[in-house]
């Protein structure tokens, strides 16, 4: 997994690879009892509370830590099945801080899949404190999850 800040765009590109193909990959961002499963760091549980996927469509989830709660929210803009998914990401503690992300699916040799994310938010500050937030430590655990769930089928 590579997490990379653009120095001259507030944005946070995110790029890792999967041994599955585009359709697999995007079923699990795709059905919500799978994308739980995976999404966020290995500390936290995850019930999602509200999942419209579908161009136009919103979302709503909230991670778990002991007794604090951390609560997300979005919508799906663009959805195209196997290939692209374009959604806001909000952190509820921080209602004005919109991410806009897009998150492409791309086919490479031998069935696998390369994810090729990036979050576009208002400001450097704003993506500076994304980035220190520990949201690294969640994006590597997820996707260390994620191959799990690719394996089972």
């Amino acid at each position: 997994t590579t997490i990379d800040a653009d120095p001259n765009v507030p944005v946070v590109r995110i790029v890792r690879e999967f041994d599955a193909p585009p359709p697999r990959v995007f079923a699990c961002h795709a059905d919500p009892e799978l994308f739980a499963r995976w999404c966020g760091p290995d500390d936290v549980a995850m019930t999602v509370e509200t999942w419209d996927f579908r161009t136009g469509g919103s979302w709503r989830f909230h991670h778990m830590r002991g007794a604090d709660a951390y609560s997300f929210y979005g919508s799906f803009h663009e959805v195209r099945p196997d290939e692209l998914i374009v959604q806001t990401f909000t952190f509820c503690g921080v209602p004005d801080g919109v991410a806009l992300e897009h998150l492409r699916f791309v086919a490479l040799s031998g069935g696998r899949t390369r994810l090729e994310a990036s979050s576009l938010v208002d400001s450097f500050e704003g993506r500076d404190a994304m980035l220190s937030s520990g949201m690294d430590v969640g994006v590597r655990d997820g996707y260390a999850k994620l191959d799990a769930v690719l394996a089972t089928g």
